[in-house]
């Protein structure tokens, strides 16, 4: 019949096409392999646009800009692959030393501990220093997986050091992330909300605009704080008044180098507290290796910054 004579010719074009299909692969792939090496080049000359320099000072001299507007800091080394933990917490200590000069300042000093090698003896180091400095460490998120290990050493963290101020940070795009919100309420910890760059092995669709939310409605109402770190205004309006809603403190937090203005407006009609977060050392584009991988436009949004200049805070 018809339908079948249909049905056998598209068999046998498919069953000729693969074998072609079959050569082009090899061709594909290293041209997938050029392209994403020839995007890590661009990367790490764009980034040095988000980034406010290698060392200390620059930090420093960002946190003076920010705080001249108005606008508190946090400050986090970006560490490059050849680094080791105990080379990376030396950075970490260096930034607490440097904020401990007499001056006052709402300064929180950030740390990846994936970079520490997940090691509780080297993070006690840092955090030693951060408490008799009176600074607060924030602990960054990174992959799913380091997850329940974060968890625990941040209960030995404050099991070793009471006095000692930390915060945590929760990603809208994992399944979990609700549940970690509770944990942290019960801990009484500020929490900072991401929309998040790693996806969940086990939910790799989630929305993330609807993950950072369900993370923002468990928080409402039982969150010390809450940092709402979105350079999207529109999540930023509703998150702020579903934690107002519930009375809970909260504030805005920005990226460095990334656009602010239209968000800095908006807090300023909302009467919020706002923060920068200021990463420095090792310059790349913030996690958009993994951007350009999956959403090619990224590549506009590089080409369109080359072109445009430096980013400015």
């Amino acid at each position: 019949g018809v339908r079948g004579m249909a049905a056998l010719l598209v068999d046998t074009a498919a069953r000729a096409w693969q074998p072609a299909v079959r050569r082009a692969q090899p061709a594909r792939a290293r041209a997938r392999r050029a392209a994403v090496a020839s995007g890590t080049a661009v990367l790490q000359r764009v980034g040095h646009r988000y980034v406010a320099g290698p060392g200390i000072e620059d930090a420093l001299r960002a946190e003076d800009r920010v705080a001249g507007h108005g606008l508190a800091a946090t400050l986090g080394f970006w560490d490059g692959p050849e680094l080791a933990p105990a080379q990376v917490a030396a950075r970490y200590r260096e930034a607490v030393d440097a904020l401990s000069d007499g001056r006052e300042r709402d300064t929180h000093v950030a740390v990846k501990l994936p970079a520490l090698g997940m090691s509780a003896e080297i993070l006690g180091e840092v955090a030693a220093l951060a408490d008799a400095a009176g600074r607060r460490l924030h602990v960054d998120s990174l992959a799913p997986e380091d997850a329940d290990r974060t968890q625990a050493l941040v209960d030995g963290l404050r099991e070793a050091h009471p006095g000692l101020a930390i915060g945590v940070t929760l990603p809208g795009r994992w399944r979990r992330s609700p549940a970690d919100a509770g944990w942290a309420c019960e801990r009484g910890l500020p929490v900072r909300v991401v929309k998040g760059e790693w996806a969940d092995p086990g939910d790799p669709e989630r929305d993330m605009r609807e993950g950072f939310l369900a993370v923002i409605d468990r928080l409402a109402g039982g969150a010390a704080h809450v940092a709402v770190a979105t350079h999207d205004a529109a999540l930023a309006r509703e998150a702020v008044a579903r934690l107002r809603d519930a009375g809970t403190s909260c504030g805005l937090e920005l990226l460095y180098g990334l656009p602010m203005r239209e968000s800095l407006r908006q807090a300023r009609a909302l009467d919020l507290g706002v923060r920068v977060y200021i990463p420095y050392g090792h310059a790349y584009t913030p996690y958009a290796l993994g951007q350009l991988r999956r959403r090619p436009r990224t590549a506009f949004w590089i080409a369109r910054d080359l072109a445009a200049g430096a980013v400015g805070a």
